[in-house]
């Protein structure tokens, strides 16, 4: 497989994203309700009873670069995202083990007031297929999602080879903090590098998770 740089990966990751968004928006979304008028805004992402979605190490680098280019955040603003994620990480008690799909937490990502700090740029995908939805036959089907979380998983391959996996949002963004010391994703590229399994294919994690989606809500 032909490597990539990680600025390639980041601006193909994006377009994959925003033709995923586009698709959900336009076909599915207008039998959803309306998240802007829900009067529990922000509930989905924040219910750490449901809440486990899973990003890569791309999204997770896609995901600082939007933090540190947003101007609805300022420097301290920035700091408090990052100290959220490790607040989360440690309050969780996540870990990057195999049963991480049993591990649940509130997103650090969700600003009150303002909403996912990085909806237009870097949402993940179970975010981006989620809604409210009244009828079971409106939700979009889980395929999509697997196919988009497919394109995602062979861009990472094609940048980190095999030093990446699929871990709680929390932990990576940590992981991925700018002011890291970077010891620990070290520690972990040499880990994931002497795996004898593919451990981050859809398959695999498919068989290992409880539940991918965030809830859908009646």
């Amino acid at each position: 497989m032909r490597k990539l740089t990680e600025a390639i990966a980041l601006a193909r990751l994006q377009r994959y994203k925003a033709e995923y968004q586009s698709h959900i928006k336009t076909t599915y979304e207008h039998r959803a309700e309306n998240c802007r008028t829900c009067p529990v805004a922000g509930s989905c992402c924040t219910d750490a009873h449901f809440v486990n979605v899973h990003i890569t190490r791309l999204e997770a680098v896609a995901m600082r670069e939007t933090l540190s280019r947003t101007p609805r955040l300022n420097d301290e603003a920035r700091r408090r995202v990052y100290q959220r994620a490790r607040e989360t990480v440690a309050r969780y008690n996540l870990r990057p083990t195999q049963n991480s799909y049993t591990q649940t937490y509130a997103c650090p990502l969700f600003e009150p007031g303002a909403g996912c700090l990085v909806h237009r740029r870097a949402k993940p995908a179970p975010c981006i297929q989620h809604a409210c939805y009244e009828n079971w036959e409106d939700v979009p089907p889980a395929a999509i999602q697997w196919r988009a979380e497919n394109r995602v998983e062979e861009l990472n391959t094609r940048v980190y080879g095999a030093q990446w996996t699929w871990l709680p949002t929390p932990l990576w963004l940590v992981l991925v903090d700018p002011e890291a010391d970077g010891r620990e994703l070290a520690s972990l590229e040499r880990e994931w590098s002497a795996r004898q399994y593919p451990a981050h294919s859809n398959l695999v994690r498919r068989a290992q998770q409880r539940s991918r989606n965030l809830p859908i809500v009646y």
